[in-house]
This record gives structure tokens, C-alpha cells and sequence, in this order.
């Protein structure tokens, strides 16, 4: 600890004498301030979010009416991928793609942890800054030049990449295998290299930030469980992206150099191809050994940062602090060794197969943890319904409802019956899309006034919520019907088969209320840009929270404090405690005299 606290000072130390002046490019381009780089992170996620949305509503619109003419489609993608208005069979496989790309990686991830481990660590945890401030605007420029590349790739003559967001050879592996395997693919490929890049960066930054930089009486147990939930998540991406990056290198040279890795006796056009010997299961393996911690790297931090609003709008101290913490860890932990249910159609052995099945379930108790806990939290609290309030109980409501869609999804037994049909795509949107996006609108409303120095509109904020969980399940309830009636995923039209004749009227409503979701956002983004201009200004402690980042001015300023960096007393959830005439105690607060912790 001692050398801990001395690190720690020689950091703060070291910014007391570096107050330069800023130029625009220094200050707004390539900062090096933390609060600069989160709202680099969440600008650049939100534009990445319209276009995934926009994507998505696209080949819904395929989906509900097949073969229907829209002249919005011919507007946008123009006569080479929509002529006479009506989708490309190829645009559509790309747009699934890249729709399911940008929001795994560049909206839930990196919209999430780059924005709120950047703005959230250094300032709950008592520092001036990231260990490396050079090392964190290098993380925001691979984020933001992957996504350029990952956009710029729908632009491509053959089309982007069109095998699907897991990308599984041969359809990757082979350019000529379709028309969007082609360059469209090698961009994809590439931009995901500097996506992990910046992932890697970013997650050593919030580790050895988080691990050295604490001040002086920030012990671990006195961490928010945001912070804790960020340490995790940055734990999860350090040892699961190398691997990605691995089978993404593999994939580069099987595409490239002649090497087969993934490929075995494939035949294109009746020609057999050089490539033998290697198998597309190895592929498999190495990305979803990345894809289920992936599922958490994007959940935690949705997790960690409800947990901070709901206690905070509960008025009530967190139930089970240290059970959360060890659900986070436990969490954390099993991600690595359930992988293999992705791949109960794969040819795996059925004993393999009980042995991940039993994992997966594990994990549900961890889970089942957090779930009871948030409850027992907000359960005879004194409850303030901000927006932010709000999002985090939708995440609790879709985080159990996707979860136990998850259950039938972890037994191979009744897996294999709903194996890449619609009712997966069902769970996991519930579960990870809608609770993920939960928790990060919970986090853009409750530390708006931290970041911008305003307040969002409130009422705007409560339509954007009931409109959003409204079109959330109701684009994703009816699609588990979709799913039961047998209809596979990635399919064009089902006009061709009539045993699925009975999921037109249900797809019809699903993309009703995609489109209605999609106008829920609009409230959003406008209040949100106008909120950053005309917002009535914030106070400084909004919401009266306990932890750190309240002590700060308003105005922002290097450094984060402007003198000495606040010494913290006690743990952060000291709300409505006995003998106190507030009903909240930030942690700079020392204890009174006979007073316990907690």
C-alpha cells in the first residue's frame, strides 16, 4: 500500500508542474486529458450507433415486406445495392454483418469502456490522470480509425464483408467464395486488428491505473463497483483479445500466403484448391474462446455502472457489497470456460458437451447474485425515478428475462433444437444488446453534468426511456416465436418455404417496432447535443453521490482537482445512514468518532 500511495504521489506531483498552455488541436484532437478522451469515445460510438441502426432497420425492412420496393433503400445504398428500391440479397448479408460488428465492437464495447472507464476511473478513484495519457489518446486514434475503416468497407465496389459478425471460414478465408469475401473482407480483418490494438491499450492503462494510482486511503474494499466492474472487464480484454487477434492473423495468412489453418478439402466451382490439412473448427475455437468473455467485457461495466445509479437513487447503501464483488470476479473467471457451447453443432463429443453445459449453468449464480442484490437494493428504498434510474431497472429486468432464455440456450439437449435460428438472436439481443445499451444510457444521463457541465432534459429522457423498452421487447419477444417456428438466421426472404409462412406477420411487427425503437433515439440525440449547449447548468454534486468525481469543479480543469487530491475515509454507498443529518457521506468525509465503516 505504501508504495502504492508513494507512486501515487509522484504522479500528482509530476502534473503539478506541467500546467501548459492547450492549443485547439493539443486540447480537442489529440488530448491527452482522460475527460477529453471519454468524450472522444462516446461522440464517436454514438455516430457508429446510427449507422448500425440505420443498417439494421434496412434489412428489416427486407425481412417484413420481401421484394417490396422502398425508395429510402435506393436513397442510401443506390442502384447497385438497392435497384428499384429493393435490397441486394449480397447488401443483405452485409448489412447483418457489419450491423452486428459495429455494435458488438464499437458501440457496446468501446462506446462503453472507452467512454466511462476513461472518464470514471482516474475520478472515482482519486488521480490526476491515466498512468499513460499518451499511451490512452494512442487507444482513442486505433478506436477511431478502425471505425473509419469499418464504415468505409460498406463503400467497397464487391461489398463489405458478408459471412456474418463471427466471420467463420471459408466464406473468410476464401476471397472468391462470394462476392463480399473479397476486399470488403480484408477490411473487416483489418480493422479489427486496430480495433484490438486499441483495446489492449486501453485495458493495460485502466489496470495499471487503477492498481497504482489510488489515493491515499483507497483501499480495494472502498472501490465503487464500477471501478471494480472496469478492472474486471480490462482483466477479461487482456488475456481474450490476443487470441482474437490470433485467429484473425491466421486468417490474414490463409487468405493471403497460401497457408491453410482453416481450410480442408474445399472445392469452389467444382476445382479443388491447393489449401488442405487445416480445419475451420480451430477457427471456432479461437473466437469464441475472445466471444464469451466478449459478452461480459460488454456487460460488467453496464452492470458496475448501475449499480453506482441504483444505489444513488435508491438512497440506500449497496446490498451485498462484497457478494458483488465476488460475482464480478466469479463472473469473470467462468467466461473463459464456457465457450464451447457456442459449438454444440460442431461434431462435439456428447461428454465434452455435458461438461460445458455445466459451466454455463455455473455462471447463472454469479448472475443470480447481482440480480437479487440490485432488487434487494432498490426494494423499500426511497426511490428517485431520474432516467438514469430508470435504464438501470430496465437492465435488471432484461439482464434476468435474456437470462433465462439463457438457460434453455446452456443444455445441449434443447440447444441443438434452436441451433442458429431466430430465437438466438432473441436471447442474446436481449441480454447483451438491450442490457448493455441500458447501462450505457444510465451512464450518459447520471454523469452528463460531469462531463458537460449541464443538465439532459428529464422529460426527454423519460420518453426515450418507455419508448425504447417498449420497442425493445417488442422487436425481441416476438422474435423468440420466429426462432421456435424453425426460421434460421441470415436468410434473404422466406418466401421460398412455405413452412415458415406462419413467421411473415410476426416479422411484419418485429420491424414495426424496430422502426419505432429507432425514433426513440432521435429524442436522445437531440437532447443530448442540445443539452451539451442549452442544458441548465449543473451543480456540482447533482444527484448527491458519494464518491469522488463530485468533488471536482464543474469547470474542468487539469488535474481534476485544483489542489490537493481528496484523502477518502470510507466506503462509497454511505447513503441514509443512521445519526447522519444527510442522507448521503461522500467518501473524502472522514469517520466520526466510534462510527463504523459500514
Amino acid at each position: 500500500m505504501s508504495a502504492t500511495v508513494e507512486t501515487h504521489e509522484a504522479h500528482a506531483h509530476s502534473h503539478e508542474h506541467h500546467h501548459e498552455k492547450e492549443s485547439f488541436v493539443s486540447k480537442y484532437v489529440f488530448s491527452q486529458d482522460h475527460k477529453m478522451i471519454s468524450k472522444q469515445f462516446l461522440t464517436t460510438a454514438i455516430f457508429m450507433g446510427i449507422i448500425a441502426m440505420m443498417l439494421s432497420v434496412f434489412f428489416r425492412l427486407q425481412l417484413a415486406w420481401p421484394g417490396e420496393s422502398f425508395e429510402i433503400l435506393n436513397y442510401f445504398l443506390g442502384d447497385r445495392w438497392a435497384p428499384d428500391g429493393v435490397l441486394d440479397r449480397n447488401m443483405y448479408l452485409s448489412l447483418v454483418t457489419i450491423h452486428g460488428t459495429i455494435m458488438v465492437f464499437f458501440v457496446l464495447t468501446g462506446g462503453l469502456s472507452g467512454t466511462f472507464s476513461n472518464l470514471l476511473i482516474p475520478l472515482q478513484i482519486g488521480a490526476r490522470d491515466m498512468a499513460s495519457g499518451f499511451l490512452n489518446m494512442l487507444s482513442y486514434w486505433f478506436f477511431l480509425v478502425s471505425s473509419v475503416i469499418m464504415v468505409s468497407s460498406l463503400f467497397v465496389e464487391t461489398g463489405a464483408a458478408g459471412g456474418g459478425w463471427t466471420i467463420y471460414p471459408p466464406l473468410s478465408a476464401l476471397p472468391q467464395a462470394m462476392p463480399s469475401s473479397g476486399l470488403g473482407m480484408t477490411l473487416w480483418l483489418v480493422s479489427m486488428a486496430l480495433f484490438i490494438a486499441s483495446s489492449l491499450l486501453g485495458s493495460l492503462n485502466y489496470i495499471v491505473t487503477i492498481l497504482n494510482l489510488r489515493t491515499k486511503g483507497m483501499k480495494m474494499t472502498r472501490l465503487p463497483l464500477t471501478i471494480w466492474a472496469f478492472l474486471v472487464t480490462a482483466i477479461l480484454g487482456v488475456l481474450s483479445f490476443p487470441v482474437l487477434f490470433a485467429a484473425v492473423l491466421l486468417l490474414i495468412m490463409d487468405r493471403s500466403m497460401g497457408t491453410a489453418f482453416y481450410l480442408s478439402d474445399i472445392y469452389v466451382a467444382g476445382e479443388a484448391l491447393d489449401p488442405v490439412g487445416g480445419s475451420p473448427i480451430l477457427y471456432e475455437h479461437l473466437f469464441w474462446f475472445l466471444g464469451h468473455p466478449e459478452v461480459y467485457i460488454v456487460l460488467l461495466p453496464a452492470l458496475g455502472i448501475s449499480s453506482e445509479v441504483i444505489a444513488t437513487n435508491s438512497r440506500k447503501p449497496i446490498f451485498g457489497y462484497r457478494a458483488m464483488i465476488g460475482s464480478i470476479m466469479a463472473i469473470g473467471f467462468l467466461s473463459f470456460i464456457v465457450w464451447g457451447h457456442h459449438m454444440f453443432m460442431s461434431g462435439m463429443s456428447p461428454f465434452l458437451g455435458s461438461v460445458f453445459v455445466f459451466t454455463t449453468l455455473l455462471i447463472a449464480i454469479p448472475s443470480a447474485v447481482k440480480a437479487f442484490n440490485y432488487i434487494t437494493t432498490i426494494w423499500k428504498g426511497n426511490l428517485v425515478f431520474t432516467p438514469a434510474m430508470l435504464f438501470s431497472i430496465g437492465l435488471v429486468s432484461t439482464f434476468v428475462t435474456g437470462g433465462l432464455t439463457g438457460i434453455i440456450l446452456a443444455d445441449s439437449a434443447l440447444d441443438i433444437n434452436v441451433h442458429d435460428t431466430y430465437f438466438v438472436v432473441a436471447h442474446f439481443h436481449i441480454v447483451m444488446g438491450l442490457s448493455a445499451i441500458f447501462g450505457m444510457f444510465a451512464g450518459v444521463y447520471h454523469w452528463f453534468p460531469k462531463m458537460f457541465g449541464r443538465m439532459m432534459n428529464s422529460k426527454l429522457g423519460y420518453a426515450h426511456f418507455w419508448m425504447t423498452i417498449v420497442g425493445g421487447y417488442g422487436v425481441f419477444f416476438p422474435m423468440h416465436f420466429v426462432g421456435l417456428a424453425g426460421a434460421p438466421r441470415r436468410y434473404y426472404q422466406y418466401t421460398d418455404y412455405p413452412m415458415f409462412d406462419g413467421v411473415y406477420d410476426l416479422n411484419v411487427l418485429v420491424t414495426t417496432f424496430a422502426i419505432f425503437a429507432a425514433a426513440a433515439q432521435a429524442i436522445f440525440l437531440f437532447n443530448f447535443f442540445w443539452s451539451i449547449y442549452r442544458g441548465q447548468k449543473a451543480s456540482q454534486n447533482p444527484w448527491k453521490s458519494n464518491t469522488l468525481e463530485w468533488t471536482t469543479p464543474v469547470e474542468h480543469i487539469h488535474g481534476n482537482w485544483p489542489g490537493a487530491i481528496p484523502v477518502v475515509h470510507r466506503w462509497p454507498y454511505d447513503y441514509s445512514k443512521p445519526g447522519k443529518e444527510l442522507d448521503y457521506v461522500p467518501q473524502n468525509v472522514p469517520l466520526t468518532d466510534g462510527e463504523e465503516e459500514h
